[in-house]
């Protein structure tokens, strides 16, 4: 047993060792055309880091010749397919900005949008990339509404929304989680402007109601009537919005609460 394992480790030695030789001789040829074929037969046979070193090596002398625009798509999808999106987004916009009329261009225009989709962090980490994907992607939309790659944008623009609407209310949740009522109080209500639609909306709306409650909590005597009223007039929109929710009872005690505050301070200023 154990020498037959050994036998198949030494093969797949000598098998890597032809191997590295074989490209090392393709790295090392002053021919850029045995260079290219080589190139593509690695790509063909998805190795491309191999493929990426190659395709580099000659992108400069083939340049303006007819191999030129093959060798520039084809490392920008060796730098994708490498998981390098933010440099595979940028060799794609290089691609269609130098062959605007190739049949790729359309192609390479997704792939520059989908790139920097691709290289988004998750929502907890900054979106900036979300959001470049989603306008990029938009402008593809606008550029070729009926394009091939069209169902796929569309999903691309929605994954992205999604990612900047958890990272929205997580910041807004964040501020209620410190105890920063104010902040949160501000940051939900920015958050349901401008996430509208959000499977989040009716969560933010429900703290609304409980940071109001406990801003209310622990004002001054003088500010406290005023933001107990706050509690009801949000609760109010809150049961109105979603009658059924999952947080009405919590809600409810603040209400109740407030009222009853309310209530105790028109009595003692009477």
């Amino acid at each position: 047993m154990r020498k037959g394992l050994a036998f198949i480790s030494f093969v797949l030695l000598i098998l890597v060792s032809v191997s590295c030789s074989k490209f090392r001789k393709f790295e090392k040829s002053p021919d850029w055309r045995v260079k290219y074929d080589a190139a593509l037969m690695y790509y063909g046979k998805k190795d491309y880091y191999r493929a990426s070193v190659l395709f580099d090596q000659i992108m400069p002398i083939v340049r303006g010749l007819p191999e030129g625009e093959k060798v520039q798509f084809y490392l920008a999808y060796c730098q994708f397919y490498e998981k390098y999106y933010l440099l595979a987004s940028e060799q794609f916009k290089t691609f269609y900005e130098t062959y605007g009329r190739s049949n790729f261009a359309e192609e390479a225009r997704y792939m520059f949008a989908y790139s920097l989709y691709e290289a988004s962090p998750s929502p907890h980490l900054d979106q900036t990339s979300s959001i470049d994907a989603m306008a990029a992607m938009q402008e593809f939309l606008n550029r070729y509404p009926n394009s091939k790659f069209r169902e796929q944008a569309v999903e691309t623009i929605f994954a992205s929304q999604e990612k900047l609407e958890k990272k929205g209310f997580d910041n807004a949740y964040q501020y209620y989680k410190m105890r920063s009522y104010k902040a949160a109080i501000v940051a939900l209500t920015n958050f349901r402007y401008n996430f509208p639609d959000s499977e989040y909306i009716e969560e933010a709306s429900y703290l609304i109601v409980a940071a109001e409650y406990q801003l209310a909590k622990i004002s001054i005597p003088s500010k406290q009537a005023e933001r107990y009223k706050a509690v009801v007039e949000h609760y109010k929109e809150f049961v109105d919005s979603y009658p059924k929710s999952n947080f009405l009872r919590d809600a409810e005690k603040y209400y109740s609460d407030s009222l009853s505050k309310l209530n105790s301070k028109k009595n003692n200023n009477i």
